[in-house]
Parts: structure tokens; sequence; C-alpha cells
């Protein structure tokens, strides 16, 4: 029988960034993931914002700044957004999940693949696990939207979903590096958007749609593909997920165990983001058992339950993009000043701009070899 005083389960953003700061804080830390390694079979198309690059530090060969977002109504007519100072990261996911992974048994923890949780029960001083036969004194849920710790130890499940999916291609030189392309067409993308994303050596391809709706990539390509020279281009890859968007659950803990990530719906509603969510969650949630395990600190999930965000403007907002409103209305609205503005603040955090001139001057810059042209992630 194997002791841990912190078993996680699952290997994602959460999971790892979680053992990594366990196991410096001098924890024995176990992460099971049922996958064969950490980046196999990714479900994300791995974009951060900066907040998240701030939260941890990601080798710059892993990921790729983007400086701007390029927001298209139905008609295909664009705003251009973007900040001084600040980026998007794209990065290799499965890369990024490896070497967390590393960083995490680098500290101290052990990390085992291709073991399923299969349930867990009281014991004697935390909880047993049913298999791999481990005895833990807490336990972290970091399993994904659909957590099986969450079923298991009846905590709250995520009920409200989007449905993504997304396709690797070539790169494509009609795809401007600088920018994230994003698409709002309820035809296409009811409830959210589609985008186009300049990866690292490939163009990401994607959309999701809101519950009751299938996503349809084949029509997204049929109708912007020979646009961005991707019409006749293979996939190198696919990827599909279903996204949570009802806000965290309740309640994400009991006595001895708690839920981060996308288990515990630390994703925003409005946008689908959860990685700068899970790197601060993940990281804190093992401050706190730490604490707790070593100096008598107060019950984690009771004390995180006063630091997670709400999300109350975002979850009606998320409301009314259900209503997957007309394309007709959604083209009036981004003719409107106060549209842009709002937009502004949901890419920039109160940091863009869609001035036309800043913008140009923003591309003279980098087009003559201004710092910010660089692009080196």
């Amino acid at each position: 029988m194997r002791r841990y005083d912190l078993t996680i389960v699952g290997a994602g953003f959460a999971g790892l960034v979680c053992a990594r700061t366990a196991a410096l804080r001098g924890l024995r830390v176990a992460v099971l993931e049922a996958k064969r390694d950490a980046g196999a079979r990714p479900h994300t198309t791995g974009i951060m914002v900066k907040e998240a690059a701030d939260e941890v530090d990601i080798p710059a060969r892993l990921t790729k700044k983007i400086r701007g977002v390029r927001l298209y109504a139905p008609s295909r007519r664009h705003l251009d957004l973007f900040a001084p100072g600040y980026y998007f990261l794209a990065s290799d996911t499965a890369g990024v999940l490896r070497w967390l992974a590393a960083e995490a048994q680098r500290a101290g923890a052990e990390v085992f693949y291709d073991l399923r949780f299969e349930g867990a029960e009281p014991c004697a001083g935390g909880w047993r696990l049913a298999a791999p036969p481990i005895e833990t004194r807490f336990l972290i849920g970091a399993d994904g939207a659909r957590s099986r710790v969450a079923e298991a130890l009846g905590l709250g499940r995520n009920r409200r979903f989007l449905t993504g999916v997304e396709a690797e291609f070539p790169e494509a030189p009609a795809v401007d590096p600088e920018l994230l392309h994003c698409f709002l067409d309820s035809r296409l993308a009811p409830g959210y958007l589609a985008w186009i994303v300049p990866g690292i050596g490939v163009t990401q391809v994607g959309l999701a749609v809101r519950a009751g709706h299938k996503p349809d990539l084949g029509a997204f390509l049929d109708r912007l593909g020979p646009r961005f020279g991707l019409g006749e281009q293979a996939p190198l890859a696919r990827r599909a997920g279903v996204i949570p968007a009802g806000g965290p659950v309740h309640p994400f803990w009991c006595p001895g165990a708690l839920l981060i990530g996308d288990a515990a719906g630390l994703v925003s509603p409005l946008t689908g983001g959860g990685i700068q969510l899970a790197y601060r969650f993940g990281r804190r949630a093992a401050q706190l058992v730490s604490d707790h395990l070593i100096d008598g600190g107060g019950e984690p999930g009771q004390v995180l339950a006063r630091e997670l965000p709400r999300f109350r403007l975002k979850r009606r907002l998320r409301q009314g993009l259900d209503l997957a409103p007309p394309n007709l209305v959604i083209e009036a609205a981004l003719r409107l000043g106060v549209t842009r503005r709002i937009a502004q603040q949901i890419f920039f955090h109160r940091r863009g701009t869609s001035d036309p001139e800043a913008y140009r001057r923003f591309l003279r810059e980098r087009c003559a070899g201004h710092p910010l042209s660089e692009n080196r992630g």
C-alpha cells in the first residue's frame, strides 16, 4: 500500500502546477493520469492570456506571442483590437503539459500514467483509493470537465457546456501571425465563436457551440478556408471536447478533498478561458493543503471558497450569448462604439484599443523592426 500526503487525479494544467507546488513545500505527492503521458490527446486550444504567463513561467520555445485580435462580423467585416504591452500566447499544448509534468517530478512528485481513478473511500487519516492501492491524507480532483472524483465523492458537477472542435493545418501564409482571428456567426458557431490561430508551426482552426448544437468544422472551412489558404490542405491533427460554461460547481470541496481546474468549473462562462485559473488555483490549492497538513491551517476547501471568482457578470453575458442572436443583430452591434468598448474589455481587460491609426502605427513599428515585431514567444 503506497501512502502519500496528497494525491491528485489528473495531469492537466491545474493538477501539475498543484503537484509541483505541493512537492516543493515538502509533501509526498502522487499524480494519477489515465492517459499514457501528460501531453497525449490534449483537448484544449492551448491559447493563454498574458495573465497566465504571469502566473507560471513557461519556456519561450513552447509559446508564441500574438499581439492582437481581429474580430470578424458575419459579413467578414472586421475590427482590429490590441493593447500596447499586452499579448496572448499560442502554445505547443502537448509540450507545455509534458514540461509541467517534468517540473512536478523534478520537484519530487510521482506521476503515474495509464491509471484511471476508480473511486475512493474514507479511511483513518484520509482516503483509500480503490485502484491503485493508495492511501492519501488529502485528495484533489483535477480530472476535467466530467470529473470522476466529483462523482465518486458526491461533489458538485458541471452541468452546462460548450462543445468545441479544432484541427491543425500546416502554416498558412495568408493568416496574419500577429492576430487571433475570431469570427462571430450564429449560423456557424451559435453561442460562441470560431477562430483561426497562428500557432507554433501550425495554423489552428476551430469553433465551439452552445448546448444542443453540434460543431460543424467542415462548414467553417468551406466558407473561410480558401480565403486563408486552408481550402485544399489535409489536417495534421484534430481534437474535440467540452468546455464548462456554468461557473464554479457547488460544493467543490468536502473535508479532506477538493476540486480544481475544469473539474471545479473554474472556467470563464463567457470566453471559455481556464488556463490562467488552472495555474492560479492549482498553486493556491497546494499552498492551502500544505498549510493544513504541515502547520495545522484551516480546511483548504473552506479557505479557497472565499477566494474563487463568482463570474456573476460573465454568467449573465453567457445567458445572452446562448440566445445566439441573428447575424443581422451581430452585424449591426459591431458597428456601435459601445460594442467595440465591450470587446476591448473582454479581450484585453480595459487595456485594448480599436483606434485605426493606433493600430496602423503598431503595424508600422512592427514592419520597421521595432522590438514589438520580434515575436519570439
